[in-house]
């Protein structure tokens, strides 16, 4: 594992990854891990791959994970004494994946958002069908100070046969944050094929995890030996190093 990372480092056309701003790392709140040593574990084999900070963004959706920002905070601060009292040095951070129905949009009214970086506001879609009004709903989070950051646009389906749709996310000022094991076949061999015309298309600004369990971080250290991450730095800015 260490021979990897020192070779990454050695290869001048690849940035090794410190930041990673996609996790379910606070335990018992979602669909991530579901204890403090579940979460230690897969904490110290994200640090394995190099990362030095970790943006944890538990999900927000009022229907599935009616999570608060306080209580999120409270989870943040409980996972940070774990860490700290097993002596384990990583910077850690909480946002949120917010689901796009009418409680995140009462919550943007509000200002009771929890961003990352420059005001990075990470959101998520229903996988079942497109969102009619999402050009108003990316105009409200743009209106509201926030910079729209896509979590894994190449998992909704109903667009992989209408690309023209990342197009004008991207031309409305939409960020996209890909996830690493969509790029190396965690998912499927459609999401993989989509995530990756994205990636050499250009159009793609964060790399995350989406680690949910120790199985995403092995999906993580595949990618790395993989040269789709050369390739995702050969046309892409990637972002993450700036947080």
């Amino acid at each position: 594992m260490l021979n990897h990372i020192k070779n990454l480092f050695e290869n001048p056309s690849v940035q090794l990854l410190e930041t990673d701003i996609h996790s379910h790392l606070i335990p018992g709140v979602d669909d991530g891990v579901e204890t403090l040593e579940e979460a230690v574990e897969v904490i110290l084999a994200l640090q394995k791959l190099g990362y030095k900070k970790l943006i944890t963004t538990p999900h927000i959706m009022s229907h599935r994970f009616p999570n608060t920002k306080e209580g999120l905070l409270a989870g943040l601060k409980k996972l940070k004494v774990a860490l700290h009292s097993r002596e384990i040095v990583i910077e850690i951070e909480v946002a949120s994946e917010y689901y796009v129905d009418e409680h995140f949009l009462s919550l943007l009214e509000k200002g009771e958002i929890l961003t990352f970086g420059k005001n990075y506001l990470l959101f998520e879609l229903s996988y079942a069908a497109p969102l009619v009004a999402l050009e108003e709903v990316v105009f409200k989070i743009k209106s509201a100070g926030y910079t729209p950051v896509l979590a894994h646009p190449e998992r909704y389906t109903y667009w992989h046969n209408q690309f023209e749709q990342y197009v004008v996310l991207k031309e409305l000022g939409v960020l996209f944050q890909v996830n690493a094991g969509s790029l190396e076949g965690f998912y499927t061999s459609a999401i993989a094929k989509v995530a990756q015309k994205l990636s050499r298309e250009g159009m793609v600004d964060f790399l995350g995890s989406d680690t949910h369990r120790m199985n995403y971080v092995k999906a993580v250290e595949r990618l790395q030996h993989n040269r789709l991450y050369r390739d995702l730095f050969k046309y892409n800015t990637i972002l993450n190093h700036t947080l």
